[in-house]
C-alpha cells in the first residue's frame, strides 16, 4: 500500500508529498506510542507480581530462593501449582485472539485487547525478577532500547527490500520455537546458550525488517477505526522482537541470583 502511495504521488505538488509525509509520521509515531505503554505497562505489572510472590522475611516466606529471597503464599501458588502453564500460556491466547479477530474489532476493543495482553505478559515475565537480579535486569533493558531504537530506525529510512530477509528470520524463527520446545525435555545449558544467541540475531533483524513491514502498511486514505488496528498490530510485532530481544541478551547478560 505504500508503494501505490508512492506512485500516485509523483508528478503531484509537493505539499501533497508533505501530507502524505506527515500522515505517515503520525501513523508511525502512534505505533511507537502504543508500543512503549504497552512495554511500560508489562513492566510495571511484572515488578508489582514480583513483589507480591516474594519476601525477604523467613517469617512470611514458605519456599526458599536463595540470597536471602523466599516466595510467599500467592508466589507459590502462582509459580509452582498448575496457574503458572495458564501464566505462560494466556499472552500467547490472546496474541492469536487478536491477531484474528482485531479486523471485526472497534478501536476501544482493540486498545483494550492490547492493554490486557500487556499486562498478562507482565505477570508472565515477572519470573525473570526471581531468576535474576534487579540491576542486570534494568541494564540489559536500557541495552535492548538502544538496539531496538537504531535497528528500528534503520528499517524505517533503508531503501532496500527487507522481504527475503525477512522470510529467511522467520524461518529462523519457527526453527527457535521448535529448538526452545525441545530444551524444555533436554535442559541442556549449551542448547540454551546457542538458543539465545540465535535470539539475539533473529530477534534483530525481525525488528528491522518488521519496522519496514509496518511502515509499508501504512495508507493515507484509511478512516480512524483502520489505522488503530493497523497501528496496534504494528505495535503488537514492535512490542514481541523487543521483548525477546530482550529476554535474549537477558539469558546472555543478565546476572543470575
Amino acid at each position: 500500500m505504500a508503494d501505490y502511495d508512492n506512485r500516485a504521488l509523483q508528478g503531484r505538488a509537493g505539499p501533497v508529498t508533505d501530507v502524505i509525509d506527515q500522515g505517515l509520521r503520525a501513523y508511525m509515531l502512534g505505533v511507537y506510542n502504543y508500543m512503549l505503554v504497552a512495554l511500560v505497562l508489562t513492566g510495571l505489572t511484572a515488578y508489582g507480581i514480583a513483589a507480591a510472590t516474594t519476601t525477604t522475611d523467613p517469617a512470611q516466606g514458605l519456599a526458599a530462593l536463595g540470597h536471602g529471597l523466599y516466595l510467599t503464599s500467592f508466589g507459590v501458588t502462582l509459580y509452582t501449582s498448575p496457574l503458572q502453564w495458564v501464566v505462560m500460556l494466556a499472552p500467547l491466547a490472546m496474541v492469536m485472539f487478536l491477531s484474528f479477530r482485531i479486523t471485526h474489532m472497534s478501536a476501544a476493543t482493540a486498545q483494550i485487547t492490547f492493554w490486557v495482553f500487556s499486562a498478562l505478559m507482565g505477570v508472565s515475565l515477572s519470573a525473570i525478577f526471581l531468576a535474576y537480579t534487579s540491576e542486570s535486569i534494568a541494564q540489559v533493558f536500557f541495552i535492548t532500547a538502544a538496539a531496538f531504537g537504531g535497528l528500528s530506525l534503520w528499517g524505517y529510512t533503508t531503501k532496500s527490500d527487507l522481504t527475503g530477509f525477512g522470510s529467511f528470520l522467520i524461518m529462523g524463527l519457527w526453527g527457535l520455537v521448535i529448538a526452545s520446545l525441545v530444551n524444555l525435555f533436554l535442559h541442556s545449558a549449551m542448547t540454551a546458550w546457542v538458543i539465545s544467541i540465535a535470539g539475539v540475531g533473529i530477534f534483530s533483524g525481525l525488528t528491522a525488517y518488521d519496522t519496514q513491514k509496518i511502515k509499508e502498511m501504512y495508507y493515507a486514505n484509511d478512516d480512524g477505526t483502520l489505522v488503530t488496528q493497523k497501528s496496534i498490530m504494528g505495535a503488537l510485532r514492535l512490542y514481541l522482537d523487543f521483548v525477546n530481544l530482550f529476554l535474549s541478551l537477558l539469558r546472555l547478560m543478565g546476572s543470575r541470583r
